[in-house]
């Protein structure tokens, strides 16, 4: 026998919680936590992030607990560009999950936004150009010439 047939050999599993207990969770702790740095970014700085959950290397689990901290706010809306989106608020004020699905309503990520308003409600600076036009269009239908300078 050698001597490192001698040596003891413990196995941990990196937690004293069983497995199957609502505790034993991977990745969703350090999520929230980061969503925790990010809100106090957003509030001393006015930065907004956009955390990628679809790319998480989450367990089982991880998931479910990570919405069941944030809760579900009282703010919802629906997009449907391309497939729908959906934006929902979280318990947390400022913090976003949107959910964005294709035509067949498979996802193509989801994401948490912390943010005063989530990106994609904003309008883009295109659309806001042809705003005063679109908006004139609708005042004077039929009417060919430009309107008046104001």
């Amino acid at each position: 026998m050698s001597l490192l047939d001698q040596i003891p050999v413990v196995v941990e599993t990196g937690s004293a919680v069983p497995e199957g207990d609502p505790q034993s969770h991977g990745n969703a702790d350090p999520v929230l936590h980061e969503v925790r740095h990010a809100l106090s970014r957003l509030i001393a700085t006015g930065e907004t992030t956009k955390i990628d959950l679809k790319a998480m290397p989450f367990g089982p689990g991880d998931l479910e607990r990570l919405l069941s901290v944030l809760g579900t706010g009282e703010v919802q809306a629906s997009i449907d560009a391309l497939g729908p989106t959906r934006v929902q608020e979280t318990a947390i004020p400022g913090v976003w999950l949107v959910d964005y699905l294709n035509s067949e309503a498979n996802r193509l990520a989801l994401h948490l936004e912390i943010a005063t308003v989530p990106e994609i409600l904003c309008p883009q600076p295109q659309d806001l150009d042809d705003a005063i036009a679109a908006l004139d269009a609708r005042l004077n239908p039929g009417r060919s010439d430009p309107p008046l300078a104001s």
